[in-house]
């Protein structure tokens, strides 16, 4: 068979899935924007695309998000036709059409079949617009309108595709019905063979200072530091847990960019706004104790999840992030957010402790409870474990349901 996946990020979240497929001897392409050369990996043919530089023109902002996905939309396509003219055609085409690179390769392979990552559909009902009102106070008239228009490449994804995946329940479920149907639910897969309990793991701290379990260690990891993922509520919560924990360390991982959610006002970050807000409440002897690291690498990364004696996660009612059941896969002691996608990973007092994800105190209270409670933190991180094992490891259980997935199209 014939596969050809669109990513603007290859492999993204194919990256276990693509190259099964290579591996069980189907022809195996990727489009992509992030090379600029073909080259191979792990068996995919990876071939570039680029964007056309284009005349400015005035874009109602509700329709700048659908301009920059037909931008993208047009390049794959000049860049599909010639693939096709070079003699290729795929059976099956898996994409990831949250940038729209997709909208047009059935009119390049009207005869393929079109199977969709789902990520989101957005909609404009409580939580999920209107969440934090600290951001958004209330659900206005002309959000019902934007949102509408935000979900054009939806909906235009809709009448082309056979099928679309999806990683988890909450976001499927976000679908309207008449396409619904058509979602299956498979996580991306997590490599529970790698991410392991390890009594002897260390992470390095920039300045050199090596950490281990026997350090009283809370992490707290966002792929960007912004609200979307917490990231002010933890901050407000830190004065009081570094006055409470006076060994404890505090490990930040994540980036200054903006992965969701509206931008900070122009010139700063998130990270630098809630710092500033809380940085006078902290003693320096207390500022010494919080480490911001940026984004790491993949290995010291894991390293760190196994070093962390209680780990915080908070989201809005959003994608959830890998870094929860990778957390859970190393028997990770979590404090997270009582929010929707939240609760269909974790029980509260089962696999983690959940809190309102906007109550400071009580996140304050969860994670020195945890600190404190050596037991509590071995029973909660054996049942996360258990859970990810048996529901969402890679090879096991998420890459053969991907394949059957593949195969009943």
């Amino acid at each position: 068979m014939k596969i050809l996946f669109i990513h603007q990020n290859f492999p993204g979240q194919f990256k276990h899935l693509a190259p099964a497929l290579a591996g069980l001897g189907h022809e195996t392409v990727a489009l992509t924007l992030r090379v600029r050369k073909a080259t191979r990996w792990n068996g995919v043919k990876v071939l570039p695309y680029q964007l056309k530089e284009r005349d400015a023109q005035n874009t109602h902002r509700w329709l700048v998000d659908f301009d920059t996905k037909l931008t993208r939309a047009e390049a794959c396509y000049h860049a599909a036709v010639q693939l096709r003219d070079q003699g290729f055609t795929p059976d099956l085409i898996i994409a990831h059409p949250g940038w729209g690179e997709s909208l047009f390769l059935k009119d390049v392979w009207p005869k393929a079949k079109l199977a969709i990552y789902c990520e989101l559909y957005h909609k404009a009902t409580y939580p999920h617009t209107a969440f934090d009102p600290e951001f958004q106070p209330d659900i206005q008239p002309t959000d019902v309108l934007r949102l509408r228009l935000k979900n054009l490449n939806n909906h235009q994804h809709f009448e082309i595709s056979d099928a679309g995946i999806s990683p988890t329940r909450f976001q499927a479920d976000t679908f309207p019905p008449a396409f619904r149907d058509k979602i299956t639910i498979c996580h991306d897969g997590i490599r529970t063979d790698l991410l392991t309990e390890d009594p002897n793991a260390q992470f390095t701290l920039p300045g050199g200072q090596v950490l281990t379990r026997a350090d009283e260690l809370v992490t707290f990891v966002n792929r960007n530091l912004e609200p979307y993922r917490g990231y002010h509520i933890f901050m407000r919560a830190l004065p009081e847990l570094l006055k409470a924990r006076p060994k404890a360390q505090i490990l930040i991982v994540g980036g200054e960019d903006v992965s969701y959610g509206a931008r900070p006002p122009k010139g700063q970050s998130w990270k630098q706004i809630f710092i500033d807000e809380v940085r006078p409440k902290i003693p320096d002897t207390d500022w010494a104790r919080v480490h911001f690291l940026g984004r790491i690498p993949y290995e010291p990364f894991q390293s760190l999840l196994k070093v962390s004696r209680v780990h915080i996660y908070l989201t809005y009612p959003f994608v959830l992030s890998w870094s929860l059941f990778e957390t859970m896969s190393v028997k990770g002691a979590i404090v997270a957010s009582k929010t929707p996608p939240v609760e269909e990973a974790i029980t509260h007092g089962v696999q983690g402790k959940l809190v309102d994800f906007f109550d400071k105190e009580a996140l304050v209270a969860e994670v020195c409870t945890l600190l404190d409670n050596e037991e509590e933190r071995a029973t909660l991180g054996a049942a996360a474990r258990d859970l990810i094992v048996r529901n969402y490891d890679l090879t096991e259980i998420c890459l053969p349901r991907q394949l059957d997935w593949v195969m009943s199209l």
